[in-house]
């Protein structure tokens, strides 16, 4: 089955959506762990060490998102001739790196 059909609803595996799912639990986890430190007056330097493991395991979470959308979503574009797509991933991954 096609990851994107032409509404651009995505059409994950259970595979790919457990995977996110539990990658975001974990997220969640951490930010509410970093929330407590705030609250606990935790020393800064290890607050700012949690938020930087956050922030990598959400962009870890975008580009495993970004892999599976490029292997399924945008190879049926493209092989359905929707060629523009190409232009909506080089726009996303720009995002993605800033």
């Amino acid at each position: 089955m096609s990851c994107c059909n032409a509404q651009k609803k995505a059409h994950h595996s259970e595979d790919v959506k457990k995977s996110l799912q539990s990658r975001l639990k974990r997220i969640e986890g951490q930010l509410r762990g970093i929330r407590k430190m705030i609250e606990e007056d935790t020393y800064c330097d290890d607050v700012l060490n949690q938020i930087a493991s956050a922030q990598s395991a959400l962009n870890g979470t975008a580009l495993y998102l970004l892999e599976h959308h490029v292997r399924q979503c945008v190879s049926d574009q493209i092989k359905n001739g929707k060629t523009d797509v190409i232009a909506e991933v080089i726009k996303t991954i720009k995002r993605l790196s800033k």
